[in-house]
């Protein structure tokens, strides 16, 4: 097979896997949108899967994600920020990314209110939608707001005037056995649902799950999940 026959397997590997999924917790595959993470190939690479259907794509470097936002510029494809974001960075995403799953902590909703309070002309939206990154699982190395600072502090954090939000993201530990990360996305999901209950907002969506556990978040109810690794095998 080819590059692209190889992609086209590997594609339609996973949507009949989140097919599966979605059954066993009374889901609809049409309402779980595929992230293609795209961090380690190139821009012929994401050509090719536009090609087959992918709009959605995600990235967490600027430098890496850069030459494909230029590449990739006469394509309908909405780009996803899905990393840790330096406040100095800000001003080289905006307009650039449609979605934002990774605003981790308060100095970077307050950098991007700055940004386009000072240069509204770098985004055409009126409000971006963004996703409130929180560290459920409490590990050091994961970046995030804690569980119990989105609960006491949840009206401060909804309060900017330029991001929309539309839900919560987190990231599993790594399990050689994906069901020991269902605890971890059943608890973002009571939080979501608190948070809407608390703040009398919706949060429809729940951006968690990546190629190890997609499934288990599924279940869970992730409306997104971001799949790199799986995506790629047989090219990389």
């Amino acid at each position: 097979m080819n590059r692209k026959e190889i992609l086209k397997q590997n594609l339609q590997a996973v949507r009949e896997r989140i097919e599966r999924a979605c059954p066993k917790a009374d889901r609809d595959p049409e309402n779980i949108r595929l992230i293609a993470v795209t961090k380690y190939v190139d821009s012929n690479t994401v050509r090719e899967m536009v090609d087959l259907g992918m709009q959605d794509f995600g990235e967490n470097r600027i430098q890496v994600a850069e030459p494909k936002l230029n590449d990739l510029a006469d394509l309908p494809i909405r780009w996803h920020w899905i990393g840790n974001l330096q406040t100095n960075k800000v001003r080289k995403v905006l307009g650039r990314f449609q979605e934002f799953h990774s605003i981790d902590r308060i100095p970077l909703i307050e950098a991007i209110d700055e940004r386009l309070i000072n240069h509204p002309e770098e985004t055409d939206d009126e409000k971006i939608p963004a996703y409130l990154q929180v560290n459920v699982s409490g590990e050091e190395t994961k970046s995030g707001f804690t569980r119990e600072t989105v609960i006491q502090g949840g009206e401060r954090l909804i309060e900017s005037p330029h991001l929309q939000w539309v839900g919560l993201m987190t990231m599993a530990p790594h399990f050689d056995d994906p069901e020991k990360t269902r605890r971890v996305f059943g608890r973002l999901r009571e939080l979501r649902e608190s948070l809407q209950t608390k703040l009398g907002v919706t949060l429809p969506k729940l951006s968690m799950g990546m190629s190890n556990d997609f499934e288990v978040a599924i279940e869970e109810g992730a409306t997104d999940v971001r799949i790199g690794t799986i995506l790629y095998e047989g090219i990389l």
